[in-house]
């Protein structure tokens, strides 16, 4: 797997890694966001390696909602020493992340980005950025981050939060684990929502890096596709 290569220079944001497992048919989860295990053996392996490499994790307030994920690099499936564990970052407008949550368990650096709507007192271990008025304003959340440090940012999800990072070109790499299991009907989250694309030009474009055969599924990378020339 390619290591993360970082931007030249002092960064105006992190380098951002987008990693997440779907279904054949581009579906994260189950029916009503029930959580779907899309990953086998060794693409959790892929991930731990991932998540390994990164200065902080990602995901949005939603995936802790329906996953209560702890966002921890298990070193056991690494068969290696415990590194230095990434923060864990939880894009949360509203102040919604469960107090019971395992983000707020105080076990690893955490930052919660919060809006100027959110009223939210968080655990004091916790490093709360706030930024923007009504939701979360993304490009100012990473400079935010860039500042403290992160320099290489892995987004894991949800559909929202990965719709939000593809459409404003907050990205250099997406990595995608299609697992050999079609999941279909309506209410099962595709890998992208948020607002309509109405045309080609409000479409994200990609270019293809490479694609790869991983246990039962396969792994393909891309990379922003530079515009084309006038």
């Amino acid at each position: 797997m390619s290591p993360i290569v970082e931007l030249d220079g002092p960064p105006a944001r992190p380098t951002v890694w987008v990693n997440f497992a779907c279904s054949a048919d581009g579906r994260l989860a189950y029916a009503g966001g029930r959580r779907a295990r899309l990953s086998d053996a060794a693409d959790l392996a892929r991930v731990q390696e991932i998540r390994a490499q990164s200065d902080a994790i990602l995901v949005g307030v939603g995936t802790v909602l329906l996953d209560d994920p702890s966002l921890r690099v298990h070193w056991e499936l690494l068969q290696r020493a415990a590194g230095t564990p990434p923060a864990r970052v939880v894009v949360d407008s509203l102040g919604r992340t469960p107090e019971r949550a395992k983000v707020l368990d105080g076990s690893l650096r955490t930052i919660v980005a919060v809006s100027e709507r959110s009223a939210r007192a968080f655990p004091p271990a916790v490093e709360v950025i706030v930024a923007g008025r009504e939701r979360v304003d993304l490009p100012l959340l990473f400079a935010r981050l860039a500042e403290r440090g992160v320099r290489r940012l892995l987004i894991e999800g949800g559909a929202e939060v990965i719709a939000s990072v593809l459409r404003a070109g907050l990205f250099d790499r997406i990595t995608v684990y299609h697992a050999p299991v079609v999941i279909g009907g309506r209410t099962a989250p595709p890998v992208a929502t948020g607002r309509e694309t109405a045309d080609e030009a409000g479409a994200v474009r990609l270019r293809l890096e490479g694609v790869e055969r991983l246990g039962e599924g396969f792994v393909a990378t891309y990379r922003p596709r530079p515009p084309d020339p006038d």
